[in-house]
């Protein structure tokens, strides 16, 4: 039987809801200083936006199973129907990318929530950040987010576009993933937050 006939019967296979997820993709919980940590995310507590999950701090630090930990702090519901995103590489290794393409997969089809992509800013509602903010990359960045038509988000995707990871400089953003990479799971989960759902 064709493959197409056989998708046919079994109907849609996109999830609805997360079934498994890989443990150091979520948040930590754990307690006390941990000196040996590389970013300094351990300092006051866990600081998730400079955690690189390396898991010098484990057993101290331990995965929660919680992948919900991106933080919005502008929603706008205007985006509810349909909601285009412009990926910018400012300087990453390439696994946030890959991460980010993950959510147009079958698996979790971000078209059924109406997140497209687009190839240029200025059908863009939002500039998707990822890696260090490299000096090479900061006039793109600008000219990015200025070509982009008002109300406009910006998120920044993952340690580096947040804090700086390593080394650099992070973003100024409105959505924040966390995540060395985020898992498709907390993407998608606040993109649909910064879209004034959930």
């Amino acid at each position: 039987m064709s493959w197409f006939l056989k998708g046919i019967r079994k109907g849609i296979k996109t999830e609805k809801e997360v079934k498994e997820i890989a443990p150091w993709a979520t948040s930590l919980i754990g307690n006390g200083k941990f000196d040996d940590c590389p970013t300094k995310a351990l300092d006051n507590g866990w600081n998730s936006g400079k955690c690189i999950f390396c898991r010098k701090c484990y057993p101290n630090y331990s995965p929660s199973g919680d992948y919900r930990m991106g933080s919005v702090t502008r929603r706008v519901p205007l985006f509810k129907r349909s909601f285009y995103l412009y990926p910018i590489d400012t300087g990453s290794c390439g696994s946030c990318n890959v991460e980010l393409k993950l959510i147009s997969s079958p698996q979790y089809d971000m078209t059924r929530f109406g997140i497209f992509f687009t190839n240029t800013p200025r059908h863009a509602d939002a500039l998707v950040v990822m890696g260090v903010l490299t000096d090479g990359m900061e006039d793109a960045f600008r000219r990015a987010f200025d070509a982009m038509p008002n109300p406009k988000l910006v998120i920044a995707l993952g340690s580096c576009a947040i804090s700086g990871g390593l080394f650099g400089k992070g973003v100024k953003a409105d959505v924040i993933i966390p995540g060395c990479p985020p898992s498709p799971p907390t993407i998608i989960d606040a993109i649909l937050r910064a879209r004034g759902e959930k």
